[in-house]
């Protein structure tokens, strides 16, 4: 017998704790950067209409877990793709399971965790506006998380639809709608790509001197032009966003020339790598998602969870 707490979609988001979900994430991305995790790369089954990928990830301190999570186009709403799967949490111990959460919720809060980090590890100091490409669930869980941690500092948000684009901006007291990608990027000092494009959304020319980029779409293609990606200084989650195909690998960072690097994002947090060199560099965060940080995440919303007694219980 094995009692295993289900937490529904609303009781997973309630769970994840912002602060706790940060600390969390950035636990993970250091181990990964000290190669302490067990995650092997993603594997995907393609469907006519997308794919299922497979992670399962162990980080030590947090646990070990598995998601499935199945990436398919909108059919209701052309260019648009859903997130929507299952993470299963499991004692590292003895492996019995512990939790089923809610996958769309945790893997939007936990990438834009990761994506937060980044700005703060890799951006000038003090950035005077922040733009957010999208206006989708991964656009909407940065933006919250933003208005969180930083609800002064000005945001452009742009998307292609301009009602969803006004209700993703009114979840930050300091954002408003630009008219463009081009405009809400010109002039910003952080821009998050939170997008489901296949091909670039940004152009190198648009970036400011030393602004700094966090691009957590491009499931299906690149989300970063190639200008962009030549003129800044890379950083990742794993190595193997470079080293593997996609969809567990970036499209933006296959082909790089052999004397390019891409330096481990937790590598920053640590402090075993200096991070942005000069104010004036581009400074471009490449996520793939990773399975560590959906352990990560897991780990908080189970003990939240537990904590407040929250979801049922199952035998399985």
């Amino acid at each position: 017998m094995s009692d295993v707490l289900v937490l529904d979609r609303a009781k997973t988001r309630a769970a994840l704790d912002p602060h706790r979900v940060m600390d969390a994430v950035a636990h993970a991305l250091i181990a990964v950067s000290r190669g302490e995790t067990s995650a092997p790369p993603r594997v995907a089954a393609r469907a006519p209409g997308g794919l299922l990928g497979v992670m399962p990830g162990y980080v030590p301190g947090l646990g070990l877990a598995a998601k499935l999570v199945s990436v398919f186009a909108d059919p209701v709403h052309a260019g648009r793709g859903t997130h929507r799967g299952i993470v299963a949490l499991f004692d590292p111990e003895d492996g019995r399971p512990l939790a089923l959460l809610d996958a769309e919720s945790l893997t939007a809060v936990r990438t834009a965790a990761a994506a937060t980090h980044s700005a703060r590890a890799l951006a000038v100091p003090r950035p005077g506006r922040v733009a957010v490409l999208g206006s989708g669930a991964q656009a909407r869980a940065q933006l919250t998380l933003l208005a969180l941690l930083d609800p002064t500092t000005p945001v452009a948000v742009a998307g292609r639809d301009a009602r969803r684009v006004g209700e993703a901006a009114a979840l930050h007291p300091a954002a408003v709608s630009a008219p463009s990608a081009e405009a809400a990027v010109r002039g910003a000092d952080v821009v998050f790509c939170c997008t489901g494009a296949v091909r670039p959304v940004i152009s190198r020319s648009w970036l400011a001197p030393g602004a700094h980029v966090s691009s957590v779409g491009g499931s299906h293609g690149p989300e970063v032009d190639t200008g962009t990606v030549r003129d800044a200084a890379l950083f990742a989650e794993w190595p193997g966003a470079r080293a593997a195909e996609p969809p567990a690998g970036a499209h933006e960072l296959q082909d790089l020339p052999g004397e390019r690097t891409v330096t481990l994002l937790g590598s920053v947090l640590s402090g075993d790598h200096p991070g942005r060199r000069d104010g004036t560099g581009l400074t471009l965060f490449k996520s793939t998602g990773h399975a560590a940080l959906d352990v990560a995440a897991a780990h908080v919303a189970h003990a939240v969870a537990v904590s407040a007694g929250w979801g049922t219980v199952v035998d399985l």
